[in-house]
């Protein structure tokens, strides 16, 4: 029987490294794009070589992330073997992460903490598990010292651009195959479901002409805005489609980027914008993406002179919960509330993840890390994202206590 209060007293007393170790994290940039991240991949299996970790390197072809669009991709896997028989349990956390833009009070690539807060891009989402699982396995390996089963840590390097070359690549090259999962998430709720997400560029032309003249032209703006409207009358319609998953309202549609023209006294020739569909486990993702097709072609057809090219740049299946997520969901809500002295909730998250891959893949998993109670609160792909380093400290409880539960 595992004495959890060892495990914890073995991270209280090496908490101030483990905080120290996401520094280090921090400070190497992993800005994607451009995406390039193998940089943050040697940093960390240098870091944790100091451990006794021992780092698979797995650089994924330089043509292939060339053409995803991103520069350089190293995944790590780290295997803790225990002995014959027991789970496989994988703990994934990824790297890469958007820029930072503007508006930060702190260096976001600092680490620098205030507060009881570290701050910097990706301190919360989610390099934050990167050393909340490495020193949960750490604690379970001193304290505990499991005589099966075995953990993986997989720390991949492609979650923002949808997770094909991270955890997808890892499992479709038979890399990996564990019986379970943990992915990088936040400490007051157990995520077992999370929204799909459609990705696409909508290329509007019509006919550049002289503004003094504007009737020799078509205005590819003017057929962009018909489009837009149409598209942004369906969230309208998406508010009246629910589900039944705690955490997860409606579908919604977002267009994030526009751009076109080439002056001001010119009648635009070319508009191109990039939405953003975020659909429900519910939903069927064939039938999502016709219906945004068809809600497009009809907004051009209106518009004479007017034609589009519609290209997919990401379809992220939604998550739904496995049955064999069970033993992960009691034992992640059990220990959450003994550290945590609150119930810890199963529920969605409007989020999509590539957490979603190993579903795909039939691996159960859930989403459980450390991160406060919501996105908003973490700042993150904002200015000043930060982490309460409590909130560090009791996740890397619950997941030491969990993975000794898991292979005990």
């Amino acid at each position: 029987m595992t004495d959890y209060n060892k495990l914890d007293a073995w991270i209280d007393a090496h908490f101030d490294e483990e905080v120290r170790f996401l520094q280090e994290m921090v400070r190497v940039p992993t800005d994607t794009p451009p995406g390039n991240n193998a940089p943050h991949a040697e940093r960390t299996a240098e870091l944790i070589k100091a451990f006794g970790f021992e780092a698979e390197k797995h650089a994924v072809p330089e043509q292939e992330v060339k053409d995803y669009g991103l520069e350089s991709i190293t995944n790590l896997i780290v295997r803790r073997k225990y002995g014959n028989g027991g789970r496989t349990v994988a703990l994934n956390a990824h790297g890469d992460v958007v820029p930072p833009g503007e508006g930060w009070t702190h260096d976001p690539y600092g680490g620098e903490i205030e507060d009881g807060r570290l701050y910097g891009r990706a301190a919360a989402v989610s390099k934050s598990d990167f050393a909340s699982f490495t020193f949960a396995v750490r604690a379970l390996e001193a304290v505990a010292k499991p005589a099966q089963g075995s953990i993986e840590l997989h720390f991949t390097y492609d979650e923002e651009f949808g997770g094909i070359l991270g955890p997808g690549w890892l499992l479709k090259n038979g890399l990996t195959q564990p019986d379970l999962m943990i992915a990088a998430g936040f400490s007051y709720e157990v995520v077992t479901a999370h929204n799909g997400c459609l990705q696409m560029e909508v290329t509007v032309h019509g006919k550049m002409a002289h503004a003094a003249i504007p009737t020799t032209g078509v205005d590819a703006l003017q057929g962009a805005v018909n489009i837009l409207n149409a598209l942004y009358a369906q969230n309208r319609l998406y508010q009246e489609v629910t589900s039944k998953v705690e955490g997860i309202t409606h579908p919604y549609l977002n267009v994030g980027l526009i751009e076109g023209g080439t002056n001001t006294n010119v009648v635009p020739g070319k508009v191109v914008f990039k939405l953003d569909r975020r659909m429900i486990p519910e939903e069927n993702p064939a039938e999502v993406e016709a219906n945004i097709r068809k809600v497009i072609a009809d907004g051009a057809a209106q518009m004479p002179g007017i034609t589009v090219e519609i290209r997919r740049m990401l379809l992220a299946n939604s998550m739904k919960p496995l049955p064999g997520n069970k033993p992960l969901v009691d034992a992640i809500q059990k220990h959450g509330q003994a550290i945590f002295d609150e119930p810890i909730k199963a529920m969605g998250t409007p989020l999509y993840t590539d957490v979603r891959l190993y579903g795909e893949a039939g691996i159960p998993g859930v989403i459980y890390g450390a991160g406060p109670r919501t996105v908003l609160e973490s700042h993150a792909k904002r200015n000043d994202e930060r982490l309460v380093l409590e909130d560090l400290r009791r996740a890397t409880k619950v997941i030491a206590r969990t993975l000794s539960d898991l292979l005990g």
